[in-house]
């Protein structure tokens, strides 16, 4: 084989390992990252990584209810776009520079024991009267940084199967578009997370669920939340788009470049 031959061919070999060790250290740092925070499964629709940018694109995620609840998810994210530090996450830290969270849908469900399935995560745990010292602090979580977070709430649903039969259900369209900043702790993500989804409906008092101390806990973080407009939205949006276009070009160039290093090899000093 010709050594230009070799040479383009161990640059495309490097780009192809590099690009899928990249997918799956992050996708295995998101599914044992979450449960390790919420205590509870996720699954994953579509997952993809840039290779030329760090941009990372979710597609619908969903966490799980635990067992003894009929409904399948607890939360319904159609959408997460994650802009990330590669360096960070090589050494054991999650550094996101921008996070957009679009949850469609969030499922508070009582069921036919009286047991709320808000009671699983374990920031809900962390909370509770006597609760250990170990599950106050949470555990040991992975190190995290969120620069930039922008969180989008759909509808908010409650089902109680308390009464037997078929489930009383209320649905509460909750509409929100909001961002927040410097989030240092993943127990606090996910605090305001349902903190966001539950205030501003009356699932705290039908399914008799303390969000007082949720509150609590993330108001630092809610202090710096305003809302994000349509524009902004939209804005994001064509960055994203603009962002993908990019990586496009970027690796066309570096099928180009490939080529002129291969005719450079095959004749070095030129005529």
């Amino acid at each position: 084989m010709k050594k230009w031959m070799v040479v383009a061919v161990s640059i495309l070999v490097v780009i192809f390992v590099l690009g899928v060790t990249k997918d799956l250290v992050i996708k295995i740092a998101v599914e044992s990252g979450t449960q390790m925070v919420t205590g509870l499964k996720l699954k994953m629709g579509g997952f993809k990584v840039g290779l030329i940018n760090t941009l990372v694109d979710i597609r619908n995620l969903r966490i799980l209810n635990p067992a003894g609840f009929k409904d399948r998810n607890m939360l319904i994210m159609p959408e997460i776009y994650v802009d990330y530090d590669l360096p960070a996450i090589f050494a054991g830290k999650v550094h996101l520079t921008e996070a957009r969270i679009n949850m469609q849908e969030f499922t508070v469900v009582k069921n036919e024991q009286g047991k709320l399935n808000l009671d699983s995560l374990k920031v809900v745990q962390a909370q509770k009267p006597g609760a250990k010292p170990e599950a106050q602090a949470g555990g040991k979580a992975p190190e995290i940084q969120i620069d930039k977070l922008r969180l989008k709430i759909g509808k908010v649903f409650y089902k109680d199967y308390s009464a037997g039969g078929a489930p009383r259900v209320t649905e509460f369209d909750v509409n929100i578009s909001e961002e927040y900043t410097n989030i240092t702790n993943p127990y606090t993500l996910v605090s305001l997370i349902v903190v966001k989804a539950l205030m501003n409906t009356s699932i705290a008092g039908l399914a008799n669920f303390d969000i007082k101390g949720l509150s609590n806990s993330v108001s630092g973080t809610l202090a710096t939340a305003h809302k994000v407009t349509a524009q902004a939205v939209d804005t994001a949006t064509k960055t994203a788009a603009k962002a993908t276009e990019t990586a496009k070009k970027a690796g066309e160039a570096v099928s180009k470049t490939t080529d002129v290093l291969g005719q450079a090899l095959k004749n070095p000093f030129g005529n």
